[in-house]
């Protein structure tokens, strides 16, 4: 509790908040707001991190909270009303998020961390881990997360294997999208090999693209919104971890709030992190040669997509 002193008053929560959402919205630096503020550099910085980890306390529970079954099937509903990808409950992906440099940390002028996120078709981030060192690969972040271990735990509280709409046979699990970074599994699909490819399996990879994008558009949605991410973040690193962290509740606070505008944003300044060769498991490759063979059948095929390939 910061309290008034017999030099000067201390600064109101209303005047910190606005400091620090002027920060995360503008990427200004903290010399701007020395000057916009008439509050010291320090000062601005510690407003920052007290702040930024107040707003995530305080929102990260209600915007960001663990699905449940009926909301997991919620969210699936929804992807397949908007990129014809059943049975899916999330597109997941990685981002660079550029830092300067910490005191003995190398020559380099910067360096990044990693932003994982699982994201909804309404481009609200269900979940994110932000810190694992940009030289890791998109599957050791997601490896090492706390939603990585939870997936291979079974401990998400999916639903129960489901049939594809208009089909009867077989059952299919609830499963994440990614990209080729990710190791295919029972509950994580990804692309197949540009290499050798039928006719068949350009769909597979089309219609997951479909599905996976969406996380790519929050993304874009998020930097463009928070434009702290547009360029080298200039914090110590635990303070930078907190921006990062407060600004993506704030993304999902202002998307629910704005009732889901479905704008799609893929311009923003952020890197994939290094992507490593992972193998995946038979059963997660017989999973997906079902999809695959459902996007072909009457009941699954797009009329456009053998024309988009």
């Amino acid at each position: 509790m910061h309290q008034d002193t017999f030099m000067r008053d201390s600064i109101p929560p209303v005047e910190r908040l606005v400091i620090t959402l002027r920060y995360l919205g503008t990427g200004q630096s903290l010399a701007s707001l020395h000057f916009a503020f008439l509050i010291g550099k320090s000062t601005a910085s510690v407003i920052i991190r007290e702040t930024c980890v107040a707003i995530w306390d305080a929102l990260h529970a209600a915007v960001m909270g663990q699905p449940h079954k009926e909301q997991w099937k919620e969210i699936a509903d929804l992807f397949q009303q908007t990129c014809q990808f059943p049975n899916c409950a999330g597109a997941i992906d990685g981002k660079h998020i550029r830092i300067k440099k910490p005191v003995r940390s190398g020559s380099q002028k910067y360096f990044s961390v990693v932003l994982f996120a699982v994201c909804d078709a309404n481009y609200c981030f269900q979940y994110i881990d932000v810190g694992s060192y940009g030289s890791s690969s998109d599957s050791a972040v997601f490896g090492h997360s706390d939603f990585g271990q939870m997936l291979l735990n079974n401990a998400l509280d999916l639903p129960g294997n489901t049939t594809l709409p208009g089909t009867t046979y077989p059952s299919m699990p609830f499963v994440f999208v990614g990209d080729e970074a990710f190791a295919l599994g029972e509950h994580l699909m990804r692309s197949y090999s540009s290499r050798g490819l039928s006719i068949v399996r350009p769909v597979f990879n089309y219609r997951l693209t479909r599905a996976r994008r969406v996380v790519e558009c929050a993304f874009g949605i998020l930097a463009n919104k928070w434009r702290i991410l547009h360029s080298p973040i200039h914090l110590k690193l635990e303070t930078a971890v907190s921006a990062v962290k407060a600004a993506c509740a704030l993304h999902n606070f202002v998307r629910q709030r704005d009732g889901f505008n479905f704008e799609d944003s893929l311009s923003h300044s952020m890197e994939s992190p290094t992507r490593s060769g992972v193998r995946g498991t038979t059963h997660g490759a017989a999973i997906r040669d079902h999809f695959t063979a459902y996007f072909m059948s009457p009941q699954g095929e797009l009329p456009w997509q053998m024309k988009a390939i």
